[in-house]
């Protein structure tokens, strides 16, 4: 039977065991932990020769060697090695086995972590440069830096959104924002002026750095231990309500906030963490509490907010009661950029309670039956509404139509009236146009030295020829007074002919005398179909001597324009011409002297 030591799992010190049949299978610590040898005999360690953390059979006892160097790693030797350290809260030294977990203080009851205080002492005695950077989670607000005593020359890493307050002899020195920096007299303005760091690296000073976590804590709740009492203004009524909710909380002032609250504590989050030894949580519940008791009957009064509507207006009592809280925590270096009251308990059980809601049925079925009859009020008063504004958009639409009808007929009025005005104003101008071609006719005649007269004296002649040439013999031999009498009863025609030729009145004369000379010596005169038809011909040889032929293809036209196309008479060309070489009275269309073509 062999004897070998134990490390109980709980306590970290050692108990004497033994191997053998017969050998007890439980020992009971001297912390009063029975240790198990079958399942505790494997234990981790680390290694004292090479450093590796390793798992060996303590039942081997002083020949369990390590898997790693294959030293003996549990010798009671190695495990009865003892190391001094200072205690992490208090500073006192203290000593205790290398191998052994945590320690707690005498002092202060503080629970060392044994391995990181003999690796802060490691630091301190080698000399070396430490790296000084935050290790706490985000949920908490200050955490100050396990290892004090820095070294000359170690860096401080402080992260984006946090801060770091550098502590020299329990004086806040200089505060740093995010980067890294060197712990040295060019950096430590404060530091410099006030303690002289020493050269030699191998010494320390004692210095602490605490970090501020700067992010928005979130979603914090918060919350009434009691009921606050109520008056309810309506009924008079006394109510117990209670109020919950969450806010976020951010810190504004790290140094009031580290110098009012913390203090000497190793750090301080919301919560209840066994790391610290307060929580704002607690620390502010008082404060919290009390506004809220003390302002949440107020606001809902000062609102007139109804009970039974409460959770209609809690965005309207949250910022009433934020502005309570904030000066409060603004003096301990924290803010609150929101704060919400999530819920307001209402005492359903409570028969005053059930009274309120009772009135508030009535009052609400009140109020659903005036509202029904100002509906109804106001449907008869639309209906009424709608029938006026129906028949006065028929008389609208029948006096539109009226309109429409008196404008039409003003409107054709005004079409006919305008055509008439054109069609007049074109007889005027076809009036105007054919009494200034008389007019350029006769100034033409008149440059030319004859004139109408002339001309209709001329055609009288002619078609008077030409009718007497159709006369006959009887005629010509001075019979025949009979067609002389029809000629006489012309009157116009040959009124016509006394006035344009003296001749033609002549000829009428001497056939006047022809006819009374018939008449006395018995002759015969024509019939009346006789007269007619030398009437007729007398008449178509003077129209036949007046008439001329269009370029358009109309003949035997009469007047001065075609009555097909309008063109205006030609002027009568002269038989003979005179050319601007000098030859005169010349016949053709071209000069017989110089060969120039005759001129239009």
């Amino acid at each position: 039977m062999g004897k070998f030591a134990i490390e109980c799992p709980v306590c970290g010190k050692y108990a004497e065991a033994s191997t053998g049949f017969f050998s007890k299978k439980k020992i009971e610590c001297a912390c009063g932990n029975v240790i198990n040898v079958r399942t505790d005999k494997y234990a981790s360690r680390k290694c004292v020769h090479c450093g590796n953390q390793v798992i060996f059979d303590q039942t081997k006892g002083e020949d369990a060697l390590c898997p790693v160097c294959h030293a003996k790693i549990n010798t009671m030797a190695d495990n009865q090695k003892t190391q001094e350290f200072s205690c992490g809260q208090c500073g006192i030294r203290l000593t205790t086995v290398t191998s052994a977990k945590t320690y707690v203080c005498p002092i202060c009851d503080f629970e060392n972590d044994i391995q990181e205080r003999f690796m802060s002492e490691k630091i301190k005695n080698d000399g070396m440069a430490s790296i000084i950077k935050y290790e706490g989670d985000n949920s908490t607000f200050i955490w100050k830096h396990p290892i004090e005593d820095f070294n000359y020359g170690s860096q401080l890493i402080v992260h984006e959104s946090q801060e770091a307050i550098f502590f020299k002899d329990g004086q806040a020195l200089d505060l740093f924002g995010p980067g890294r920096y060197t712990l040295e007299t060019q950096q430590l303005p404060l530091l410099e002026k006030t303690y002289s760091l020493p050269t030699d690296t191998q010494r320390t000073f004692h210095s602490e750095v605490y970090f501020i976590n700067k992010t928005v804590q979130m979603a914090i709740k918060w919350g009434t231990p009691d009921k606050v009492r109520f008056i309810d203004p309506l009924t008079g009524t006394p109510l117990a309500l209670g109020a919950s909710g969450e806010m976020n909380i951010q810190v504004s002032n790290a140094r009031k906030l580290l110098i009012k609250l913390v203090g000497t504590m190793k750090g301080i989050s919301w919560e209840e963490d066994p790391e610290f030894t307060k929580s704002l949580q607690s620390s502010f519940r008082p404060l919290i509490v009390n506004a809220v008791k003390t302002n949440l009957s107020a606001v809902i009064k000062n609102e007139a907010i109804d009970i039974l509507e409460i959770d209609e207006k809690l965005d309207i009592i949250s910022d009433n009661l934020r502005e309570k809280i904030l000066p409060g925590l603004e003096e301990y270096g924290l803010t609150v950029p929101q704060f919400y009251v999530t819920n307001i308990v209402l005492p359903e059980d409570d028969p005053n309670f059930k009274r309120i809601r009772e009135l508030h049925t009535i009052t609400l079925q009140t109020r659903v039956i005036q509202a029904e009859a100002t509906v109804k009020t106001v449907q008869a008063q639309a209906q009424t509404q709608y029938r006026m504004a129906e028949e006065q958009s028929k008389a609208a639409i029948e006096a539109a139509h009226r309109e429409a009808e008196l404008q039409r007929q003003t409107t054709e009025t005004e079409i006919a009236k305008m055509k008439a005005e054109r069609e007049l104003i074109a007889a005027q101008a076809a009036a105007q146009a054919k009494r200034m071609d008389g007019i350029t006719e006769a100034e033409i005649m008149q440059a030319k030295g004859y004139n109408q007269k002339d001309v209709l004296q001329v055609d009288v002649q002619k078609a008077y020829a030409e009718a007497i040439g159709n006369m006959g013999p009887a005629i010509s031999s001075g019979g025949g007074s009979g067609i002389v009498g029809d000629m006489l009863g012309l009157g116009v025609g040959m009124a016509a002919m006394n006035a344009v030729a003296p001749q033609v009145g002549g000829m009428i004369s001497g056939m006047g005398n022809q006819m009374n000379q018939a008449m006395n010596n018995g002759t015969t005169l024509p019939s009346f179909a006789e007269q007619q038809t030398m009437n007729t011909n007398i008449t178509r040889a003077v129209n036949a001597s007046n008439t001329w032929d269009c370029k358009c293809g109309n003949r035997g036209v009469i007047g001065n324009f075609c009555n097909n196309c309008g063109a205006k008479k030609p002027e009568p060309v002269s038989a003979t011409w005179d050319c601007s070489c000098g030859n005169k009275g010349i016949i053709g269309n071209f000069c017989n002297n110089c060969g120039a073509k005759r001129g239009e």
